[in-house]
């Protein structure tokens, strides 16, 4: 008994109730008997169809309506296609549509008497729903400038094409799979599709001055892929993911739904052992890594218009948190006919791309109405963002998230305009994490929080430092239940700094590597931020608790705790806490004894609870002082 079989079955005593209810029917038999399912209403509606075999096309029952999502392979779509879109969610979809980060479009508001005819009328221009929801290979993304942009080395489009003629629209291969299972491939040097972040990552790569991909396998929410020290050539691909599905298909865990996407499987058998099954069922050896060419994020980096390799220049229309309407589809279907190929490319982070735009026609396009629209968010906040879907629409959201995502958006851009930047804010409505806020610069996921008042208010957890640049890395959590009313604040100072001190041209993420994590704890980060909400928003003391640029506490949270404490006695009294400090310590020659009100006395602005957090900070004796910074930030919350 193999490795991999022996894994199966101490996993796979019992299945789960969604494997149960799989073995009830066949897809395709739900699939043909849509008009009949359609036409009976709500009232004929199987359970099992509605909890799980309509997701197989894409059909998601929320009670009253439908959403449903469309396989966009690549985020590629011509003219007609675009067009459907648009008129189908004018028609039939209250003129609603979301841009998801599968590079893919949700129509929603549905209404069951319509849903085979919809299907249909999409099935005419080439369009596909299979196997976009529920336990199948989804949409595969790729860099939406594939083709186009002068870092694209393999175009890709035509290998996805190849992908999805092993599973798409096969009875064989729908609903077959333990779990849903994502895919990426990239062929430029700019991570532009979160390209870490799937099931099969398929990054590029060079061996040997051959382009090819170097896989990684096994990403989910709050993880990123793990090397499987493999190179793929172009033409080995295909093979290469059908032995992938395959194993899973055959070895994947069927019991604790929580547990069985492919990185449980790949955890427990290794991937030396797994990837010696995965050779073995493709016949092929194949070889192992080459170096990984990513070097850098989106191409464009904070502009909305970049010129590719033939010439011709892709506008990026930005679509805050990913909400359109079918309208403005059609608009963009129009303009993209007019101005350009027909051709639009959705992306990663909601928006939309025109591509193949002649470099003397830019400005005439500028001046379209749907373009003048949204050019508004063409600014640091809103081009790089994501946001799933809130409690508005998905019964899993905690927080409305777009929305709050679009407002602190605005905020920011009113506070902290800062030119030639760029930051990733991306916010998930749950644990879940579908707006991926873990490989964020600054990432939010949506919580209930506690206000002042002890009152239960929407809020945020804040992750900080998250990475897609040359390696993937999950985000650290800076605060807690925030609650929103406050967390904008946070984020404001966390900006402040980046403003104070980025290099020219510096992204967040460079930045945080360069400045903040280089030199600071993310307790101390955490704290930071808290002293100057209090500061400001809670004392309305027009100060800044500012960080230094060389600091030299060597990101120890004790150096770090009594230099801030330090500083903050300076600049909220004007006098030195001591007069000499060696090694983090006072030099007591004449030692200056404080009270815990001393900050008080000497400004009756501060609180004294404030004053005695900075007595706690700045003790003469070690011992007496406080040791973390997570005690001291309980206390504030006291002010």
């Amino acid at each position: 008994m193999s490795i991999l079989e022996k894994a199966f079955k101490a996993r796979n005593n019992k299945v789960n109730k969604v494997e149960t209810t799989k073995a009830l029917k066949m897809p395709m038999d739900v699939y043909n008997k849509l008009e009949e399912i359609a036409a009976a209403g709500y009232e004929g509606l199987a359970k099992e169809d509605s909890a799980y075999f309509l997701k197989c096309f894409g059909l998601f029952d929320k009670g009253d309506d439908f959403m449903l999502r469309i396989r966009v392979p690549a985020g590629q779509l011509n003219y007609e296609q675009t067009l459907r879109i648009g008129e189908l969610a004018q028609k039939y979809g209250n003129d609603y549509i979301d841009l998801t980060t599968r590079m893919q479009i949700e129509l929603r508001y549905l209404q069951i008497a319509d849903i085979a005819k919809v299907l249909a009328e999409l099935h005419e221009v080439g369009i596909s729903t299979f196997q976009t929801g529920v336990d199948n290979p989804r949409n595969i993304v790729a860099d939406p400038l594939d083709g186009i942009a002068y870092d694209n080395i393999i175009k890709t489009k035509p290998i996805i094409d190849e992908l999805q003629a092993v599973f798409a629209e096969d009875p064989d291969w729908i609903s077959v799979l333990p779990r849903k299972f994502n895919t990426g491939i990239l062929g430029s040097l700019s991570n532009s599709c979160n390209i870490f972040g799937h099931d099969c990552c398929f990054v590029l790569a060079q061996k040997d001055g051959l382009f090819g991909f170097n896989v990684y396998l096994g990403a989910r929410v709050g993880v990123q892929a793990q090397d499987a020290n493999l190179f793929v050539q172009i033409d080995e691909v295909p093979l290469f993911y059908k032995s992938l599905l395959t194993l899973f298909k055959t070895y994947g865990y069927r019991d604790n739904r929580n547990k069985n996407r492919l990185v449980f499987l790949l955890n427990d058998v290794g991937m030396e052992n797994f990837v010696e099954a995965l050779q073995k069922e493709a016949g092929c050896l194949f070889s192992t890594a080459g170096t990984t060419m990513v070097q850098s994020q989106s191409i464009a980096l904070g502009s909305d218009k970049v010129l590719g390799r033939n010439g011709k220049y892709a506008y990026k229309l930005i679509v805050p948190s990913g909400i359109f309407t079918g309208t403005d589809m059609i608009e963009v279907a129009k303009t993209a006919q007019r101005f350009g190929s027909g051709d639009v490319r959705l992306t990663y982070d909601q928006n939309i791309y025109i591509v193949n735009i002649d470099t003397t026609d830019i400005e005439d396009l500028e001046s379209e109405d749907v373009i003048k629209a949204y050019a508004k968010f063409n600014n640091l906040y809103f081009h790089d963002m994501i946001a799933c879907a809130g409690t508005k629409t998905c019964s899993f959201g905690v927080i409305p998230n777009k929305p709050d995502a679009i407002e602190m958006a605005h905020f920011l851009n009113s506070e902290i305009p800062i030119e030639n930047a760029t930051v990733r804010m991306n916010w998930s409505a749950c644990p879940k994490g579908c707006g991926v806020h873990g490989i964020a610069d600054i990432g939010f996921e949506g919580c209930k929080a506690k206000d002042d008042e002890g009152n239960r208010v929407d809020g945020v957890h804040i992750f900080l430092g998250g990475k897609i640049t040359r390696v993937a890395k999950e985000a650290h959590t800076l605060h807690k239940a925030l609650p929103l009313t406050e967390a904008k604040y946070h984020v404001k100072y966390l900006l402040k700094t980046y403003a104070a001190f980025k290099q020219r041209g510096e992204t967040y993420e460079a930045f945080d590597d360069r400045f903040l994590s280089a030199n600071y704890s993310f307790q101390a980060l955490g704290f930071y931020t808290k002293i100057n909400y209090i500061l400001n928003e809670k004392l309305g003391l027009d100060l800044w608790f500012e960080l230094e640029n060389e600091p030299k506490t060597f990101r120890k949270e004790e150096f770090e705790l009594f230099t801030f404490g330090l500083k903050l006695f300076k600049l909220l009294t004007g006098e030195k806490r001591y007069e000499s400090v060696e090694n983090f310590e006072p030099v007591l020659t004449k030692p200056r004894s404080i009270t815990r009100n001393e900050v008080t006395k000497l400004n009756p602005k501060i609180p004294e609870k404030l004053s005695e957090v900075i007595y706690t900070m700045t003790h003469q004796e070690k011992r007496e002082r406080a040791q973390v910074f997570s005690e001291l930030i309980v206390a504030l919350k006291e002010i």
